[in-house]
Parts: structure tokens; sequence; C-alpha cells
């Protein structure tokens, strides 16, 4: 059953994911995490800091490597990637908000490998909105709905570093 959709608390699922991290996780030698521009960077780097991770996390923007690139073209606000570790043989926590069809995944593990060879990676999802194209699974996910394809779900993170969802029409 899926909780109603204009009351979905971020914050509590942010903290079931950290959660869910911290038991699994908190152990593993050469951890780094890499988020996905936009949600998935802030959940990375607030993440990263609740962890107390020794490597500071990385940003990647998939914006050049999806293969609907063609058709979209570029987003307004192209970021740049940044990852600030050796990616080669490190285990590989790739954290987005929003896990839809998988191409965005995809898109972002092709440009992990231009950096290096992951030992393993790893997926992280605040939710799971599922409607995969793409044979891709989350490791962790705080929450899994079902909604409409004509709505997004659309993290917000205030100043202070809280995290909000709406729901908008595609």
């Amino acid at each position: 059953m899926n909780p109603p959709l204009d009351n979905l608390d971020a914050e509590a699922l942010y903290q079931t994911l950290l959660q869910q991290i911290q038991a699994e996780l908190i152990d593993e030698p050469n951890l780094a995490l890499v988020g996905i521009h936009s949600g998935g960077a802030w959940i990375a780097e607030r993440m990263a800091k609740d962890l107390k991770l020794e490597n500071p996390p990385g940003f990647i923007d998939v914006s050049f490597y999806r293969d609907d690139y063609a058709q979209k073209g570029l987003p307004a606000a192209v970021k740049p990637t940044q990852i600030p570790f050796d990616v080669g043989g490190a285990t590989i926590l790739l954290i987005d908000d929003v896990l839809y069809t998988g191409r965005t995944t995809r898109a972002a593990i092709n440009e992990l490998f231009d950096y290096g060879r992951p030992g393993k990676i790893l997926l992280a999802a605040l939710i799971d909105r599922g409607d995969r194209e793409l044979p891709i699974a989350a490791n962790f996910v705080a929450l899994t709905v079902s909604i409409p394809k004509n709505q997004v779900l659309e993290l917000h993170r205030t100043d202070d570093n809280i995290f909000s969802l709406t729901v908008e029409h595609a």
C-alpha cells in the first residue's frame, strides 16, 4: 500500500536509508560515496558527514552519458563531475534520490568507469518508484512507491540541509 504522496517525510526516509547503510556498510573497507546530481549529491554530502567517512563524497552529473541526450538536450544546470578519490578498487555507494527507469543509474555507472575500475558498486535510493526500463535494482532503498507516469517526485533541500519531497506533474 502506498503512503499518501503529499505526506512523504523526506527526513524520515533519509534516516531509514542512513540506518540501512550503517548496518550493512559501516565496516566496508575503502567505502566511497558518489551522489548523482542534484538530489543524490545532497544525500551523499550529508551521509558522508553522518557516517564520518574519511573520503569526501564524489558528485556525478550524467548529462553527457544519458542515452536520451540527443532527444532531451542538456539541462540548464549541468554540474561538473567531481570524484576526489581513487575509484580503482573502491567500494562505491552510488546514491540517487529517486530510482525510476534505471537510465540515470546506467549512465552514472558508465561515467564512473571513466575514472577507474571500482571493486564494487552498490546503489542506494531514497525512493524507488518502479517501472524499470533496464534491469537495475537498488541495494538500499528507504521507500518503494507507485505513482502515475505523469508525476515526478522532486527532492528539495533547505539552506540548513533539511530534505523535503514534492510531487509535480511532468
